[in-house]
């Protein structure tokens, strides 16, 4: 029997020129009049630690309770699957937010309103995010919440670790942050407790017309 091997070869090799995007006649306008909402990636920053899982659970409670499509997204969920195989090099974590705005804007394109919970420390990255969206789709909110706080926190014995020399380019030890320059909203959970924060966040949802 005459091997394949040679057309394997070539087709793994072999460059591949950058894929169009399919159009369909379901559109992402349509699927937002079915499902009566606005589509948009509300992306919650800030350091590990700070809240931002917290806060993004309790709006997509809330969001639920009243109606909304919704989906939640954060790190350890992606890195359980669609971004195991990264570490957490500085390349890595572009590459693992480049993943992640790519998920957000399928499920924006879905219709749905995307919860996003990443670190996400460089603003370059977070800048790509709001561009793969319509204008008005993205809404950064910066969790504000002062290092030593989230150290205190440190339910997962993170930045111990990282103080130990144990996790190397962790965030607000060796590796920096970059704090968003205008974000659409700002909350430090330090001084505001959760119900508060989502009294903000409901407000500037409606501000910038998502609900």
């Amino acid at each position: 029997m005459k091997s394949n091997n040679k057309l394997v070869d070539i087709a793994t090799t072999r460059p591949l020129k950058k894929a169009l995007w399919q159009e369909v006649d379901v559109t992402k306008a349509a699927r937002a009049r079915r499902l009566k909402q606005k589509p948009a990636i509300i992306w919650f920053t800030g350091l590990s630690g700070s809240g931002k899982s917290t806060l993004a659970n309790a709006l997509q409670r809330y969001l639920f309770v009243k109606g909304y499509a919704t989906y939640l997204l954060d790190g350890d969920k992606l890195r359980q699957g669609l971004c195991s195989d990264l570490g957490f090099s500085d390349a890595d974590r572009v590459e693992n937010i480049r993943r992640a705005s790519e998920t957000a804007k399928l499920f924006c394109d879905a219709g749905m309103i995307v919860l996003a919970s990443f670190i996400s420390p460089f603003a370059l990255e977070r800048q790509r995010v709001r561009g793969l969206v319509d204008a008005g789709e993205f809404i950064e909110v910066y969790v504000n919440t002062p290092l030593s706080i989230c150290e205190k926190r440190d339910v997962k014995g993170l930045y111990r670790r990282a103080r130990a020399g144990e996790i190397g380019h962790f965030t607000g030890i060796d590796s920096p942050y970059e704090v968003p320059e205008q974000p659409e909203l700002v909350i430090n959970t330090a001084e505001s407790d959760v119900d508060a924060a989502i009294q903000a966040l409901i407000e500037c949802l409606r501000r910038y017309g998502v609900i």
